[in-house]
């Protein structure tokens, strides 16, 4: 199957999923998230503001970001920079796609960022990451050797195998419901 294939799956997929049940199926994934030794021993975690159609993660920043060092990317262009966390009130629309990013200063140390929560459209088996066709976590993933990565998806999003280019960074671990 072709990536722009599945994609049409998973969007009609997500689309028969009402805001609020995503919400409810996010908590189980999430709380996965919380029970792994890394995120426990991780002092620095990058993770994502959800949108309406990925797994909910507004909570889980707001539950942890006085605990650990909680960065969220800003989308500049074609790339991804990188901001902490530091309440509700340092949240702004991004001027590209209107999801809400911090503000503050840059986070420019990718060597201390020990783990990765990562959207994803679809997941395999093998830890295979598709996203939006874009490339923008790939090229983020890239310049991140040393995290360990975490992809979460509903169970809908999981597939026996999908298409894997070269460019493609896999996952170290793929949660879901």
């Amino acid at each position: 199957m072709e990536k722009n294939e599945l994609r049409k799956i998973v969007r009609a997929a997500k689309k028969e999923v009402p805001l609020e049940e995503k919400i409810r199926r996010s908590q189980p994934i999430m709380h996965k998230v919380e029970t792994l030794d890394k995120f426990r021993t991780a002092k620095t975690v990058l993770l994502y503001w959800s949108m309406d159609d990925e797994v909910y993660t507004h909570d889980f920043v707001k539950r942890w970001y006085k605990e650990k060092t909680i960065l969220l990317p800003c989308v500049v262009c074609d790339d991804l920079l990188l901001r902490q966390y530091t309440g509700p009130e340092s949240m702004v629309p991004g001027p590209q796609f209107g999801i809400p990013e911090p503000i503050g200063p840059e986070f420019t140390q990718l060597d201390s960022i020990d783990m990765i929560i990562v959207p994803g459209v679809a997941f395999d088996k093998k830890n295979n990451r598709m996203g939006r066709g874009r490339g923008f976590y790939d090229r983020l993933l890239k310049s991140t050797p040393k995290a360990f990565k975490v992809g979460v998806a509903f169970n809908f999003q999981m597939f026996e195998e999908i298409p894997v280019e070269p460019f493609d960074v896999a996952m170290d671990a793929v949660l879901t419901e």
